[in-house]
């Protein structure tokens, strides 16, 4: 897949080599790494190559802000999980640009069923902003993640190709 999303000042891409370093620099950030799963540059590296993951720059007015990690592409039930969204310039409204970029790319391109995510259960303002742009709570894993010597629960949530569809007349 080989594209260029664009919506107002916000534009999401396929990740490169030479990003690298920008988002292991945003994952490990003071304010995003108690929010997300910190990876290698191996594994971001690995990322690039499988088929059915996307792994995406998010950038605003031509300077990169974030990443994004989205999985499925590949899934036959038609279920994309936006499994990871980094935004290192809070406060301006990136985040919701991009995830409204990254509803349009799944329902409209890809054809999803269903985008799903999960989020931590302290992360309240990710949760509220996910529940703003019409993702519904499907449920809660109790202590799923182990994170500094303490397990985290995750709350799932989920938005419908039909409920895009409604939200979007």
């Amino acid at each position: 897949m080989d594209f260029r999303y664009d919506m107002n000042h916000v534009s999401i891409r396929k990740t490169t080599e030479g990003d690298l370093d920008f988002v292991i620099a945003a994952e490990n950030a003071e304010e995003n790494a108690p929010h997300v799963m910190q990876w290698s540059m191996d594994q971001h590296r690995t990322a690039f190559h499988d088929e059915d993951i996307l792994h995406a720059i998010i950038e605003a007015d031509g300077k990169r802000v974030g990443y994004a990690i989205t999985a499925g592409l590949k899934d036959a039930n038609k279920a994309i999980e936006l499994r990871r969204i980094v935004i290192v310039e809070k406060g301006r409204g990136l985040g919701r640009a991009a995830i409204q970029l990254f509803k349009r790319l799944a329902f409209e391109e890809l054809k999803a069923h269903r985008l799903w995510l999960d989020v931590r259960e302290y992360n309240d303002k990710a949760r509220s902003l996910y529940k703003a742009l019409g993702f519904i709570e499907e449920g809660y894993i109790r202590e799923c993640i182990l994170l500094d010597n303490k397990y985290v629960s995750h709350y799932i949530m989920s938005i419908l190709e039909q409920e895009y569809i409604k939200e979007n007349r």
